[in-house]
Order: C-alpha cells, then structure tokens, then sequence
C-alpha cells in the first residue's frame, strides 16, 4: 500500500470505561468514514480514574475483556488496523501493564507493546505529581512489526523522551511511528510538538500522535494538539482540542524519496547496544 489515510484520535476520557469505549467507538467510525486504513488511540482512552489506583480494577487478563473485545471489534467492524492506546493489562505484582495492542483489519491481535518509561515527576511550576511506577510495572521490550503500511513502531507518551529507544526502532526499519499519549497541558505547552516533531526528523518516518486533549473529570487537563507528522517534521494535520480525531495521508514513495535524497540513517556512526 503506497499512500494511505491515517487518523489519530483524541478523546477527554473519564472513569467509566462503558462511556470511553462509546467515545472511542464513534471517534474510530468517523475516522474509518474519512477514509483511515490506521487508527490510532490515545494512552489511557478506556479509563481515566478518579485516583491512579482506579484502573486495578479495571485490569484485564491477556486474551480476555471487555476492552480487548472492543479493540478486536472495533477494527473488524470498521476495516482498519486499530492502535489500542493503552489499557490496564494485569501484571504479577499486583500493579498492572499499560499495554498497547495492535489489531488487523480482520480483528486479529497482531501486537502487544508495554511502556517501557514510567512517568515518576513532579510537573515543574505546578503541584502535579505523578508516580506511575506504583500501580504499573515496567515494560521492557520495543515493537516494531510487519503492517501494509511499512514497519510499525509503538511508543507511549513519556517514551518519546528517551530518543535511544526510537533509534532502537530504526535499526528494525521504522518507517511509521504511532504514539498514544496523555501529556499533561503544562509539559504539553512545553515539549510535545517539539518531541513528536523531533522523533519523525531524526528517524525519518510518518508520525501519528494521539493524545487525550480536554479537562477530565478527575481534575487533570491534558495538552491535545493530536497530530500526523511526515519524515520533514512538517505537520500535516492537528486538534488543538476537545474529541475529535485528525486524518492525513502518508505516502511511502515520498518516504522513500528523503531517504534516498537524505541518507541520514546510513551516516550514523554510533549505534544502539
């Protein structure tokens, strides 16, 4: 497939996972209707709790649940390939996984990516705290597989901070990156359109940033502005905010044009371990 749609979907998700999957169903319909053959999800989209200890008990076992139903349904139903954001997955210690699964066109899991970085910080200029490593366990592997589109790689939110993991990516032939996040509105402001931009330009691939976009009912506000980036960082399409979901085509001719015109890849002369 040389040229397709894609669609990053942003949502204002709250605790109630019923009332996510409703809002995540119809922004993935639209995005199928506009014409997307991938569709990406936000982290967090099915919940987001009123404390951090709320998606416990909301945690699914691999290969059962609710969610995992909707994910394989949704894709099916609507003929895409699904990027699940990220869902509470049950791990062995009582915390759980953030666990991102892809799904084919036909409903099929295809892949699993558990965030690899946790978000331990205290939000510079605010009160925000945030301690993920206590109710999630680390993953440790990255993800890079076989789709229509080229090489697809996963990464969550406060991954893209950790440049040593994309290049990692590229050594596996990246070509299309999709990112669910949940960028706070103040490190939003601050860093993701510089981050998702700086990710597509060093590795030379298509974008596709999710992130939840509005304020929550738990108090947060989250930063918005999803968006599809090409190889030259130029930004082909964004939502500042609310739920909605941004399209724009990527062209795998064109990806191979500035590969072969700008060989950056090829002049790299320090690798990752």
């Amino acid at each position: 497939m040389k040229k397709m749609i894609c669609a990053a979907v942003q949502m204002a998700s709250g605790p109630q996972v019923g009332s996510n999957l409703l809002e995540a169903g119809r922004l993935v319909k639209q995005a199928a209707a506009a014409g997307a053959k991938l569709v990406v999800l936000p982290e967090n989209f099915a919940i987001m709790g009123m404390t951090e200890t709320d998606k416990l008990g909301v945690a699914e076992s691999d290969g059962s649940g609710p969610i995992q139903e909707f994910l394989a349904g949704a894709a099916e139903r609507h003929k895409v390939w699904l990027v699940g954001g990220t869902m509470p997955m049950c791990a062995g210690d009582g915390r759980v996984r953030a666990s991102c699964l892809v799904y084919d066109d036909h409903g099929r899991r295809v892949g699993r990516y558990d965030k690899i970085h946790l978000f331990d910080v205290v939000v510079p200029g605010t009160e925000e705290t945030y301690r993920e490593s206590q109710t999630i366990e680390a993953g440790t592997e990255p993800l890079v597989l076989d789709s229509p589109f080229g090489a697809l790689g996963i990464a969550i939110c406060y991954d893209l901070r950790f440049p040593e993991l994309f290049r990692r990516m590229a050594e596996q032939g990246l070509d299309l990156l999709a990112v669910p996040a949940a960028f706070t509105a103040r490190t939003g402001a601050a860093h993701w359109e510089i981050l998702v931009r700086a990710r597509a330009v060093e590795n030379l691939c298509y974008t596709v940033a999710s992130n939840q976009g509005g304020f929550h009912l738990n108090g947060r506000e989250t930063f918005g502005h999803s968006m599809v980036v090409d190889p030259w960082g130029k930004v082909l399409a964004s939502l500042p905010t609310g739920a909605g979901i941004v399209c724009a085509e990527i062209d795998r001719e064109r990806l191979a044009q500035v590969r072969a015109s700008f060989p950056v890849l090829e002049h790299r002369r320090l690798h990752c371990a």
